[in-house]
């Protein structure tokens, strides 16, 4: 496996960027563009529709929250899944509506009913986020999703891209993501997919906090932490009773999992 940092860094666009490389135009971070989105605009909703709307951890971790179910009841009932032809991962995805316009589940006639916990590609429209890995960390570019029916263009004020994330609220979305997306990148560089057994530790450990706490507990993992390796000083049961916490530990717990070490453990909490 090629390290992250040897010069051969391997970009991996993140799920705020997927599915709509169509049509984009390259942004700089300085750079303005002009734009606004409410039951004024002209297109109102017409965006919710007829998408291929990829979830990340995070994502899912937040809806399931808002709608008051279990991070594996909202999986069963609101989307779909395949495995990533690269890596191997677990790639959800948000299931329309079956009907002929295929709506969002969860868009009404005034607006999205999840809004304060829309996944990041929501928040982040009309801008495309991508990312790669760096010496100094992740690197971010950006891309303007220009779509024939928006009229969010014709009016409202000006933006940076860096305005417009901090707008949207982002940066606790991007942290979670740019974690997700460096695991990913990780495997990738490997050249070699995961199996179908570490698929599905990927599901529970990323997707499903409840089940992962109860498996953490029943496996007694904390106890098999190597003093000086895994730092267990820092981390015990208690630590991941939050679902974001849990969230962060099992990124690390996969990495040590797939690749048999993790510098960090828990340290992302």
């Amino acid at each position: 496996m090629r390290d992250e940092n040897d010069g051969e860094e391997r970009e991996i666009m993140d799920r705020n960027a997927s599915g709509i490389m169509d049509d984009l135009t390259c942004l700089e971070r300085d750079e303005k563009f002009r734009f606004a989105c409410g039951p004024e605009t002209p297109c109102f909703n017409r965006c919710c529709a007829q998408l291929n709307l990829p979830l990340t951890p995070y994502d899912t971790l937040r809806l399931a929250r808002n709608l008051g179910m279990p991070a594996s009841g909202f999986l069963r009932a609101f989307t779909g899944m395949r495995a990533e032809e690269a890596t191997g991962f677990p790639m959800f995805h948000l299931r329309m509506i079956e009907s002929p316009e295929a709506p969002c589940p969860f868009v009404s006639p005034a607006g999205c009913s999840v809004y304060e916990d829309r996944p990041a590609a929501c928040r982040c429209y009309p801008l495309g986020r991508g990312t790669r890995l760096g010496r100094e960390g992740v690197v971010e570019r950006f891309f303007l999703v220009s779509e024939p029916h928006c009229r969010g263009f014709d009016s409202g004020r000006s933006w940076t891209a860096g305005e417009w994330l901090a707008s949207q609220g982002l940066e606790e979305y991007n942290r979670f993501n740019d974690a997700y997306m460096r695991l990913l990148s990780l495997v990738a560089a490997g050249e070699r997919p995961i199996e179908p057994r570490l698929r599905s530790m990927a599901i529970l450990s990323l997707w499903q906090p409840d089940q992962f706490r109860d498996f953490l507990r029943k496996m007694d993992i904390f106890s098999k932490l190597e003093p000086g390796r895994h730092d267990p000083a820092i981390i015990d049961e208690d630590s991941v009773a939050g679902d974001k916490a849990c969230l962060a530990f099992g990124l690390d717990w996969l990495e040590l999992v797939i690749f048999g070490r993790c510098s960090g453990l828990g340290r992302r909490r």
